[in-house]
């Protein structure tokens, strides 16, 4: 059996802001190059992480362009595309894979609440059938924390049967161990990538593919280590000392509202005050935040 794609280590890159609030391109394609160089297999740009739900598609895909621009080879970008219309979903798909992306991460419609299995099939069959091109590729977007739209392993079983080349992985961000197995134990060859980055070794041994995760920001190296290391025994003491770390940083960014957690300690390592804002209605920490976010993790 051939394996899953996408497979490795994929930031969740977050999205710097001027003071204007407009994005700020220059910024965000030197970090997704330092991520690259860092040991991550690609970025997940324009997601829960980057905000891309505050950004106009007119935004999302400029910052696509200025990434592909900037060198970045198309095919390490996985660029989120799901918003709450179906038709803008369609147009920024269609954009990406005309761009040369190696897959979209897509959200299900998310205003309705309470919604069938039926409906989210029929949203996903109604993008993947009006963006009509082979080159597309899918990875479902499973964080109902967010969302209140779940993708149930019964959505998958449809969608994969229907569209077996396209559908091809799932991020499931719930923190929920046991259903991110139970979708390796039902779908072989199909690609589980965790949102919690302390998982991922967890799911690794079991057939997951690896992460897409907040907190990759701030520690690629040390979850490249362990997708690259966690089969050696000889790797094992460099393993587990990846894995202390990355369960330290993904605490310290825990503390408090996890973005812009994350984002005051990218401004710490930068020494660039960009990385601080966010686009409302997310609100920074406090003096007095910030500065335990600061004292609480090296980067």
């Amino acid at each position: 059996m051939t394996a899953p794609f996408p497979t490795g280590v994929y930031c969740a890159a977050t999205t710097p802001f001027n003071a204007d609030l407009s994005v700020d391109q220059g910024l965000f394609t030197s970090h997704c190059q330092r991520l690259l160089d860092d040991g991550c297999t690609g970025i997940a740009m324009l997601g829960t992480t980057g905000e891309a739900n505050s950004l106009s598609s007119r935004e999302r895909m400029a910052l696509l362009e200025a990434v592909v621009k900037s060198g970045i080879a198309p095919s390490k970008l996985l660029p989120g595309t799901g918003v709450a219309s179906i038709m803008e979903t369609v147009e920024l798909t269609k954009h990406a894979v005309a761009n040369g992306v190696g897959a979209v991460v897509m959200l299900p419609p998310f205003y309705y609440k309470g919604v069938s299995d039926d409906g989210i099939v029929d949203a996903y069959t109604a993008v993947i059938e009006r963006v009509a091109d082979p080159r597309l590729r899918v990875v479902l977007y499973h964080i109902p924390q967010m969302s209140a739209v779940p993708i149930s392993l019964d959505v998958i079983d449809r969608l994969r049967k229907r569209f077996p080349e396209i559908v091809v992985g799932i991020k499931d961000s719930a923190g929920e161990f046991a259903n991110m197995s139970a979708i390796v134990d039902r779908f072989p060859g199909f690609s589980v990538l965790v949102g919690a980055d302390p998982l991922m070794l967890k799911l690794l041994p079991m057939g997951g593919a690896g992460c897409i995760t907040a907190t990759s920001n701030l520690v690629s190296r040390e979850l490249a280590t362990v997708f690259n290391g966690y089969k050696d025994p000889a790797k094992a003491a460099e393993v587990a000392t990846a894995q202390e770390r990355i369960v330290a940083a993904r605490n310290a960014v825990s503390s408090y509202a996890q973005l812009p957690s994350l984002k005051v300690l990218l401004a710490k390592r930068d020494n660039n005050d960009n990385w601080l804002r966010v686009r409302p209605p997310l609100t920074g920490l406090s003096a007095a935040e910030a500065a335990k976010v600061r004292e609480s993790l090296s980067v």
